[in-house]
């Protein structure tokens, strides 16, 4: 495209923020463009789990009827800390609901509810039930012609193409096939359906999680008549007489202006793979550790960048930038790499966590982002920020260990390729993985007798329900601890990664960037991981970025219609009055 657009609102980019502001502001009359800097549309929201924390919401009200709006601005204060943002929290407990209820109304959304506990449910205000919902599946045939254009899902937590519920209920089926009928029955029809799908379309088409989030805002976009136009990165803001009123766009086909008359919004996913800022935000990265994040290459902090050269107050606050996600490399034929984000084999019995030095260092079933921050620290001091999940051969063939899958699937590969690290005793694995071998003979030793009864004295893992929910709840006493006992032995080396950024724009509640002395920049709204996120840096729960986003990309769509409809009716009245003048 070479030719320019005129419009109400531009938003620069197509996750589920930028989505959800498009969507509001087009449903309150607004002419609306999406410009996405990839060749497909829905970023980070496509490769995420899709789950969103939305307190007391319409779902979460039906299975935890006891919660309370006090008990979640507890929680908020506990979690936030320094950082709590009164009116900006107040604007989410009381939009959240609203903005589950028009889209579900409204569009193609639709959402189920999970049985997710907070990711603290043991601190004050904290539930075990509640406040997470999940985007329901959705047949991709949906978008039409435009079905190509969706991001797929992140390969490697894919099986085949194949995608899985975050909500954990598929994954327990897939690994009690061999041992239950119905769950053989189960992932007979589901492996079936998906080969037929790849043999039609050459992907699948019943999609989940992010995937499937992004495909309904997405198709909910298109139905409306909104464009989004993909391969088209925003260079610049148009500023005229210190207001936004458009961004100039340089494509592969030519460059074009895009000029907005209510407005800008900036929802470019934040800086994860933004190489100077990370060094600068990243403990690990200033101090030389390796940084590999999952999220889409694309988001190198354009949305951050533009804001900053604009007078934006951009800053790193938070003691954790990021919502950290422990990862590892998964090297492919090709001479490639993917990258694995561990979501799930860190709460299974039997497995532990060591660093170099052959020592556990946290609860292995905590958060992936309390994981990530509790290696952070206890690498302080070192080059190499870096852990290694261990276990034995039945735990392996149990539940698979990183990128490997459970048994009956062969192992050859991942040993051959290096991913996957054997030792016929803890000696000869911690030789072959670099660990300090005396050291992990000991911890396994240490652990192995309190695990014998389901306990672990040292840091506490089945403690919570968060830690429980997925853990394997068939394994008792305790679902999350088993001894490390029967060789060979196995090991993954994980290093740090993200899901995104939490540091961003300074705005106001309704999303306007604000400059250094607090004033909004006129017309420049920044929503999604551009804006500095409410949870000072902390992960209280699933979906503490798609529930925020959405919420308050819902906000700023309404604010901007809002002021649109307040200069229409001022407008309005002036002419009046001319019109009264003359006939007077």
């Amino acid at each position: 495209m070479s030719q320019n657009i005129e419009c109400d609102l531009v938003v620069v980019g197509s996750g589920a923020a930028g989505l959800a502001t498009a969507i509001t502001a087009k449903k309150r009359g607004l002419d609306v463009v999406v410009l996405e800097k990839e060749p497909v549309f829905g970023g980070t929201t496509a490769l995420s789990g899709g789950v969103l924390w939305i307190p007391l919401g319409p779902h979460g009200r039906k299975q935890n009827k006891a919660d309370t709006l006090e008990a979640v601005r507890t929680y908020m204060r506990k979690e936030t800390g320094a950082f709590y943002d009164e009116a900006a929290v107040e604007a989410f407990l009381e939009n959240g609901p609203k903005m589950v209820e028009f889209f579900e109304r409204e569009t193609e959304m639709q959402f189920v509810p999970t049985l997710y506990p907070d990711y603290h449910p043991d601190v004050a205000g904290g539930v075990d039930i509640g406040r997470s919902i999940l985007a329901a599946p959705y047949d991709i045939r949906g978008l039409g012609k435009d079905m190509a254009r969706l991001k797929p899902p992140l390969k490697t937590i894919t099986f085949i193409g194949m995608m899985f519920n975050s909500s954990n209920a598929d994954l327990k089926h897939f690994f009690q096939a061999t041992k239950s009928l119905t769950s053989f029955v189960y992932v007979a029809r589901r492996l079936v359906t998906h080969m037929k799908e790849l043999l039609l379309y050459r992907r699948g088409i019943n999609v989940t999680s992010g995937n499937a989030l992004a495909a309904r805002l997405a198709a909910s976009a298109l139905e409306l008549g909104i464009p989004i136009h993909t391969g088209s990165p925003v260079r610049e803001v148009v500023m005229e007489d210190g207001r936004a009123t458009g961004v100039r766009v340089k494509s592969a086909t030519g460059e074009f202006t895009v000029t907005a008359h209510q407005g800008v919004v900036l929802a470019c996913g934040g800086f994860p793979q933004d190489v100077k800022r990370i060094a600068q935000a990243y403990p690990h990265v200033q101090r030389g550790g390796e940084h590999l994040s999952p999220t889409p290459l694309g988001n190198t902090g354009d949305g951050v960048n533009m804001a900053e050269a604009l007078g934006a107050t951009v800053d790193i606050r938070f003691k954790d930038s990021a919502a950290w996600m422990p990862v590892s490399k998964v090297p492919y034929a090709n001479g490639e790499f993917g990258v694995f984000p561990h979501l799930l084999d860190r709460y299974k019995p039997g497995v532990i966590g060591v660093l170099r030095n052959g020592k556990r260092f946290t609860n292995e079933s905590n958060s992936y982002h309390d994981v990530g921050a509790a290696l952070t620290r206890a690498c302080e001091g070192q080059t190499e920020t870096a852990m290694w999940l261990v276990c034995d051969k039945p735990t392996l063939a149990k539940y698979g260990l990183g990128f490997v899958k459970p048994a009956p699937m062969p192992l050859g590969k991942h040993l051959r390729n290096g991913y996957l690290i054997k030792g016929d005793t803890l000696a000869e694995l911690a030789h072959n993985a670099g660990i300090e071998a005396t050291t992990l003979e000991a911890t396994v030793a240490a652990y192995n007798v309190g695990a014998a009864q389901g306990e672990d004295p040292s840091f506490h893992r089945g403690s919570t329900s968060f830690n429980r929910y997925l853990a394997d709840p068939a394994h008792q006493p305790n679902p999350c601890v088993a001894p490390v006992a029967q060789g060979p032995f196995y090991a993954v080396k994980l290093v740090m990664g993200d899901l995104g950024t939490f540091d961003g724009i300074q705005t106001s509640v309704v999303g306007e960037v604000l400059k250094r002395d607090g004033t909004p920049i006129d017309g420049l709204y920044a929503v999604g991981n551009d804006r500095a996120s409410i949870m000072g840096g902390n992960y209280p729960g699933a979906g503490i970025t798609h529930g925020p986003n959405m919420t308050f990309g819902y906000v700023t769509g309404n604010h901007i219609a809002d002021k649109a409809e307040a200069t229409q009716l001022i407008a309005n009245v002036v002419m009046a009055t001319k019109k009264d003048k003359v006939y007077a």
